[in-house]
């Protein structure tokens, strides 16, 4: 069994957090997700620490989460639900531990960012608040058999497709999250055709785990132009970014999550919707 889950409210630090406009996470669930994505930067942290179990995470004590909810989050404030888990991996329907958050968020008036690869968030839609709900749906790949081989227990593309644009036909403050973004594993001409204004994208970062994993696919990833070192991670570098940011065109709106100090600076400066938050949320006081 893995460890007792006892971080499930904290605030990024460190690179990331010095330049992420919402570094405070509440994870509803952890050490484990039943997605148990083959990318996913929180199974390589945690499973060698044996803290991973997807077949059977822990869950916060909903009397905790209403705790921090009470004192630790104030009005006007925002929170990121999950951040080493999804908030909403298939036990949410048995556990309801995010629901229980979204109801005592939006009576304590707090915003509330979503990013989930779930389509079961589209079903909360009489649940969350639109002044307060943000949402990004992540979509790694459009093609269903490598789904199925990269992300195991998460819905199928269409899925997710079919919960951004209910989202988005709702009012709703939702992104397409292209997260991990890898051009070989995405038909952009179904990215595009997407019915949702705002897009977001996190390009792979490579480390040892990655590397293995991608390796062992048929065919493996090609990671020879990660050749950029930085915080114990290979990236691409900018101009190959830049190339292929320029084959996504559906969106009104694009934005670029960055680890690179140099490179998030000129996202920053010359792509991002808004250059003070590069989760592009639509914040109203």
């Amino acid at each position: 069994m893995p460890q007792r889950f006892n971080s499930y409210f904290q605030s990024v630090e460190g690179n990331e957090g010095a330049r992420c406009h919402y570094p405070t996470r509440l994870d509803t669930y952890g050490c484990g997700c039943q997605h148990n994505c083959g990318y996913c930067y929180a199974r390589s942290l945690l499973a060698f620490r044996g803290m991973w179990n997807p077949a059977q995470p822990a869950a916060a004590s909903p009397r905790d989460i209403l705790r921090v909810i009470a004192t630790k989050l104030h009005p006007g404030d925002v929170v990121r639900l999950g951040g080493m888990t999804d908030c909403f991996q298939p036990m949410e329907r048995a556990r309801k531990n995010t629901l229980r958050a979204i109801r005592w968020l939006n009576q304590r008036r707090v915003h509330y960012l979503i990013v989930t690869k779930n389509d079961l968030v589209a079903e909360y839609i009489p649940e969350m608040d639109p002044a307060l709900a943000h949402i990004h749906v992540s979509i790694t790949s459009t093609d269903p058999a490598v789904s199925r081989r990269v992300e195991p227990g998460a819905p199928l593309p269409e899925a997710r497709i079919a919960a951004v644009e209910q989202l988005a036909s709702a009012g709703f403050d939702v992104s397409v999250r292209l997260s991990p973004f890898i051009p070989e594993w995405l038909d952009l001409g179904r990215i595009n055709a997407i019915g949702c204004d705002k897009a977001l994208v996190e390009f792979l970062r490579v480390n040892a785990w990655i590397r293995k994993w991608l390796g062992a696919l048929d065919p493996p990833v090609d990671l020879l132009k990660h050749t950029l070192f930085h915080g114990g991670y290979n990236h691409l570098p900018l101009t190959e970014k830049i190339r292929l940011l320029s084959a996504v065109t559906g969106f009104r709106e694009l934005s670029i999550c960055e680890d690179v100090p140099e490179h998030w600076e000129w996202w920053r400066d010359h792509r991002n919707a808004n250059p003070d938050d590069c989760c592009n949320l639509k914040i109203t006081k």
